[in-house]
Order: structure tokens, then sequence, then C-alpha cells
């Protein structure tokens, strides 16, 4: 292939990137910089031009849907040739090497992939043997902190001699139990993924030393997004040859609380002396205004590297702020600007995209459209395989494959019924713990008992033996119909006849169809390692809830503005910019919060291509009850003269007589008055050597709970505690360095 076929179109910045093929490369790829089409053109100029052999080559993204694209573009570039290449995400990655080389650490290669629900099952089953009640000792929150152990490469025992509390101690013991239950199920769970591939690379250089063998050239998207897991497999797979490139923006970094590490990328160029750095700033996807004002709220935060995004698309509307009296206000308001653009200026559904902080704050929106009978989806909602049913027979076809597989068995035992009760599986608990086996084969010996009971589970016990046997070597398809039929569960939704129970049929009938796909897609492929079965099993597993996400569909799309990460609309409506919803109130505790939720702000914005709308209420109904809302410090920090507050903006508009007042409200509301004292939101302003003078009788202004007045002052400097009668919530104490109080005398 010609080098100038392969740099066509591209600016400078895109071709030097292209082009820097030896050693460590990093990538400062701006929102909308065309940062894919680097990544596509840099893999076919190291093929075509530089002669590397494609299965020379590792690509990494986040998503599969992003890995897909890759892969089909890399093609159309290469033809056959890119089928040698491995365009993956990380965890996709990780599956294939653990299928041939798990072996290693003494595991089985046929293990199964638990997600967050199956997680969540064993964890409670963890709990009953540690006899914690789980209303006391929340599993989600004990299996968060586990996910937090794992992302941090952190081993039970490890926990366990790190904990430095008795709540710390606790979940660390329940996490080596968790462990051991893993084990025993021939299980591994979405973390395992990552961390067992790391200590396979640890623990057998031969095996590390293979990989980094075979590919000579790593390629990493979105690294701003890694955690230390992945940072460590990534920095151990190029050691030994140093070409890695990494792509990626660190004021788009917005998933530490799944365990992303931001320093990744921030301290790349410590990592690697020799790095040759190359930023994209040139946007081909909003115009100047909307990237000017996205730019202002995320120049506020200190951890980030400058850069300066332009756009030749100089012109275009400032960004609309609209400020509603409440939240029904604000979804009349934004519903009824979408039909006033679809039928005035001809824009199609599929235009438009309104994005939360929150899921919780959809429901006006929803009603609205619903009453307007305008047609919408909601991005990133339930994912089609979470859906009871799919998980069912799903259930079914991995204890088939797998009779160690406990949260498997835990699903289907009794479904449909068939009178295997709480006594028979407690029974069938107590033999496995006893005699140290898997529950199936506990149920088995269960099963050689007298009574109605034992021949109900000697049937259950036959045919799942017998589906063993049947689906082996079959279609995913294929054995799925069959699982339908032998099983009785497709007999059962039938019967019942009811409008719900053809959704869920319909639903099945959608999982062949995929199922179907699925070996259409993938014919011709086979490894050793894994059956047509497994494949699919670790495809559905790994399936995101953006990757089914079709923007093709004419709706309009609502999503949390983390949903929205790697998306594009031309009308974007960014909602609830107040304190205490965005930036989040969880969030709000310290600077290393406030700066994600600053990004979090500044990838939403930079969605938009070509009008930004950013709303925010006066009042908001909030935990039962009505509280006054303060605008979010991130429209303070947009400059006035990119805002574009509009005349009758309001579905009452009449609460505000002229555009001048509703200006001068907003500037009151986010700008410090001339007579009164104005406390920065910053963490930490309030230290001990900087305590305001405190009194009781002062007004002040709460994030969340509104306008208030201080009756009691308790204690001295930052720490110390105030109780506040609010205007709506009444009496709360709150503490000083995390109140975000404004002066109001």
């Amino acid at each position: 292939m010609l080098e100038q076929e392969i740099v066509a179109n591209l600016n400078v910045e895109q071709i030097a990137a292209v082009k820097a093929t030896k050693g460590p490369v990093l990538i400062l790829a701006g929102a909308g910089s065309g940062k894919t089409r680097v990544l596509v053109q840099r893999i076919a100029y190291l093929v075509g031009v530089c002669g590397i052999a494609p299965q020379s080559i590792l690509a990494v993204t986040f998503t599969n849907k992003a890995a897909g694209e890759m892969r089909e573009r890399v093609q159309k570039l290469l033809g056959p040739e890119a089928e040698a290449l491995w365009v993956s995400t990380f965890h996709s990655t990780c599956v294939r090497i653990l299928r041939k080389d798990i072996g290693h650490l003494g595991l089985s290669r046929s293990f199964v992939i638990y997600d967050q629900n199956d997680s969540l099952s064993l964890l409670k089953q963890a709990l009953a043997k540690h006899e914690l009640d789980p209303k006391i000792y929340e599993p989600k929150r004990i299996l968060w902190r586990i996910d937090q152990w794992k992302n941090s490469a952190v081993l039970p025992a490890q926990a366990i001699q790190g904990a430095r509390d008795l709540d710390s101690q606790t979940a660390a013991e329940v996490y080596a139990t968790y462990q051991r239950l893993l084990a025993d199920a021939n299980a591994l769970d979405f973390n395992d993924l990552l961390l067992q591939t790391l200590l396979l690379f640890q623990q057998f250089p031969e095996v590390l030393a293979y990989y980094q063998a075979r590919w000579q050239y790593v390629l990493i998207d979105e690294y701003q997004d890694t955690n230390r897991v992945q940072y460590a497999l990534v920095k151990l797979l190029a050691a030994a040859h140093q070409n890695l490139c990494v792509v990626g923006d660190p004021d788009q970094s917005i998933y530490a609380w799944r365990g992303a590490d931001i320093q990744n990328i921030l301290d790349f160029e410590r990592d690697y002396p020799d790095v040759q750095v190359v930023k994209l700033e040139r946007n081909y996807r909003s115009t100047q205004p909307i990237l000017d004002g996205a730019s202002a709220v995320v120049s506020h935060n200190r951890r980030r590297q400058e850069k300066t995004l332009w756009t030749d698309r100089k012109e275009g509307q400032k960004i609309q702020l609209y400020e509603a009296s409440d939240e029904r206000d604000e979804a009349q308001t934004v519903i009824r600007e979408i039909l006033l653009q679809a039928r005035e200026h001809g824009r199609v559904y599929r235009d438009f995209a309104i994005f939360y902080r929150t899921n919780a704050q959809s429901r006006p929106f929803e009603e609205e459209l619903l009453k307007y009978d305008v047609p919408y989806q909601i991005v990133g909602g339930m994912r089609f395989y979470d859906r009871a049913e799919i998980k069912d027979v799903l259930a079914y076809l991995r204890l088939a494959i797998n009779p160690a597989d406990s949260a498997a068995l835990h699903r289907i035992v009794n479904n449909p019924p068939r009178g295997i009760g709480k006594t028979t599986l407690d029974k069938m608990e107590q033999l496995a713990n006893e005699k140290g086996i898997a529950p199936f084969d506990a149920l088995r010996e269960v099963a050689q008992e007298e009574g109605r009971a034992a021949t109900k589970i000697r049937e259950f016990v036959q045919l799942m033996q017998e589906l063993g046997c049947e689906v082996a070597g079959k279609e995913p398809a294929e054995a799925m119909a069959l699982v339908l039929e032998r099983t009785g569960y497709r007999r059962k939704l039938e019967k019942e006849a009811t409008p719900e129970a053809e959704g869920r049929l319909e639903n099945l009938r959608e999982l062949l169809v995929g199922a179907e796909d699925f070996s259409a897609q993938n014919a011709g492929i086979e490894e050793e390692t894994r059956s047509k079965i497994e494949l699919f099993l670790d495809q559905v597993s790994l399936v995101s809830d953006l990757d089914r996400y079709d923007d093709r569909d004419d709706r309009v799309a609502l999503m949390t503005v983390h949903s929205a990460k790697g998306l594009e609309y031309p009308i974007v409506f960014l909602v609830g910019l107040e304190e205490g919803i965005f930036p989040h109130a969880a969030s709000s505790k310290d600077e290393t919060g406030i700066e994600e939720e600053r990004r979090l702000c500044y990838v939403g914005m930079t969605r938009a291509m070509q009008l930004l709308t950013l709303t925010y209420a006066i009042e908001r109904r909030r935990y039962g009850s009505k509280t006054f809302a303060v605008p979010s410090r991130f429209l303070r920090e947009i400059p006035h003269a990119l805002l574009d507050l509009r005349k009758h903006a309001f579905a009452n508009s009449a609460m505000r007589s002229s555009e001048q007042r509703s200006k001068s409200h907003f500037a009151q509301r986010t700008s410090p008055r001339r007579d009164e004292a104005r406390v920065d939101y910053s963490y930490g302003q309030w230290g001990e050597s900087t305590e305001p003078s405190l009194r009781t009788g002062l007004r002040v202004r709460h994030p969340v709970f509104g306008d208030g007045k201080i009756i009691s002052v308790v204690g001295q400097g930052a720490n110390c505690k105030l109780q506040i009668r609010f205007d709506l919530v009444g009496v709360k104490t709150v503490l000083l360095k995390f109140a975000n109080l404004e002066l109001l005398g």
C-alpha cells in the first residue's frame, strides 16, 4: 500500500502520529480530533509501509463496538491480510490468553465468566459462610471493595494483611472466601480476567516472553481509562521492544469510580523518558463556541496536560442556557425545543440527546416524551443479556458444559418449578461444604436418597447430564433451542399466554437470532481451547450496554454523561447543572472528586456537534421535598460571552417578564455580589488558619439544602459542626469542610 494513500486527508499532527512508529509514543487526542482514524491509519502504515506482519500488532480499546469498528476499517484498507491482527478489548484479549495458558496457574481452561449478578449471588454465599447479615454488611458495597482491590492487584492475603479496621478486615476475609467459591465453581469474575493474566505474566516469564515476541507493536486506545492492573499488563508486554503507542486525553478521564487511574497517562512521559509526544488539537466535531465553553470549564483543573482545541467551524450558535423553575419546567422546555427543531428545521429525532448526571433524572423527560409520542431510547439501561429469561437460558447452557458453575445451578435448579425447594438446596450446600465438592455433585448424592423430593432431583440431574452430552459440538443457536425444548422453559411461557410472557418469548427469539449471527460471523474459526458455545458465552459475558446501541434508530437518546463517552450528536441537552447534582454531592468532598466531575462535564459538552444547551432549575424535588438549587459552579466557569440566555425559554416563562431579568437572576446566583462574602467551592478552603467568622444567626446557602440560618456552632476550624435551620428542609447538621457553604450575611 502506498504511503500517500495512507496519509491522504490527514492533518500535519495526525501524519506525525501515524509515522512515529519506533519506541514509546504518547498521542494526546482532544475530543473529536479523529483519534480512531489515526489508529487505523497507523496500523495500515505499520503493515503497508513498514512491512510489519499483522500478527505482530496488538491494538486494544475499551468497548467491543469500538474494537469492531476499528477492525472493520483496517480490513477495508488492508484486505484479508488484516485478519491476523488482534484488535480487541482488554478483557477479550485476556480471555484468549487465559483460555490458552491459565493451566500454568492451576486453573481450568474451561472456566466460566461471572457477570455482576453472578458475582453478587456468590458474594451473598460468602457472607452466609461467615454468618454475616447482608442487611448490615451490604453485599454490593463489599463487592465494590473487592473490585477495587482487584483493580489495584491486591490479593486476598494482602487485603487481610493491610486491613486497618474491623470493617476492612471483615471485607478482606469475605474476599478470600469469595475467591475460594469462584475457584470451586471454575469461574472468574470480570476483574479476574485482568488480574489472573497479570499473575500469569508475573509468575511465568516464559509465557510473558511468548507474547512479547508475538506482539512487537502494541497500541492502546483510551489510555486515560486504564487501571493499575491494565497499566502493569501494558508495561510488561512492551518491556522487551518498547514499541508502545498510547492514545488518550487526561481531560476525558471519568472512570475513577471503577478503578481508572489518571496518573497512568499523566506519568507516561516519566515512565518512558524517550517518548515522542504528539498533540491532536484540531476538532472535527463541534463548533468553536462549544469548544471554547468546554475548554473554559476543564481549564480549572490542576491535573491535566495543556492543549488548545480549535476548529475550522468558527461560526456557530452560542451555548444556550435555560433556567427552569423546577424539574417539570426543565423537561417541558427541552422536549418542546426538540419538537420545535423537528417541525421548523427538519431535524430527525436521532439528532437529539439528553444527558444527565444520574439515571434517576430521566423520569420527567421520559414522561414528557411519552406525552408527545416522541420515540426515545435509554442508552445504558438494562442490557439485553441481563433480562431474566436470557440469563435463565444461558445459565442452563453454562451448567450443561460446566457442572461446577454454582451460580448457574442456583438460578435454574427450580426454574421452571420442579418441586426442588429450599430444604433440599440447604441440604445440598451443607453436603458440599462438608465434603468439599461442587454443589451439583452434592445434589447428585442427595438424588440417591428415597422419597418424592429425591425423585425430582434425580430427574433434574439426569436432564442436565443428558443436556451436557447433547449440546456438545453444536452451534450456539441449536444448543439453546434444545435447552428451551428439553427444559420446558418455552412451554411454560407459552402456557402463561400473557403480554409479558409473549415479550419474553420475543426476547428469546432475538437471542437465537443473535446466536445465529454469531455463528455466521465466526464461520471457519476454530480454536483448540474453546468450543463454539464457549466462544459465544465469552462474547456475551463481555458485551457492554453500549455495544448494542444503534444510533441509526430514529429516536431521542437519553443517557447519563458517563454513557455518552465516545458518542456525538448534532444537538445535546446537558441538564440538571446544579450543585449537589452536577457536580454530584458524593464527588464534592475533595479536589480530586471535583476535578473528575469537571472532566465529566467537559465530556458531555464536547459530544455536541452544532448546538449545546445547558439547563438548571431554581428548585427541584429531591428526597421527597422541594429544595432551592444553586447553579453548578461549572456554569460560572463558562465566559458569559459564550452563553445565550434566551427570552421565553421556559414553559412557565411568565415568571420572568424579560430576558434582562433572566440574565440578571443568573448573574446574581453565579457571581459574587459586592456587598456579600462569597465562599470558594474548592475543597480545603476553610482550613485551620482560614476559618471564617461564623456565628449563630448568619444566613448561608447549602448546595443541596438551599438557604438557611446557623443556629449553633460546635468546635473550631474546618472540622467544626454547624446546626443550620434550612428554610425548606428543617434543621440539618453539617461539617464545615464538606458543606460547600455560601455566606449570605
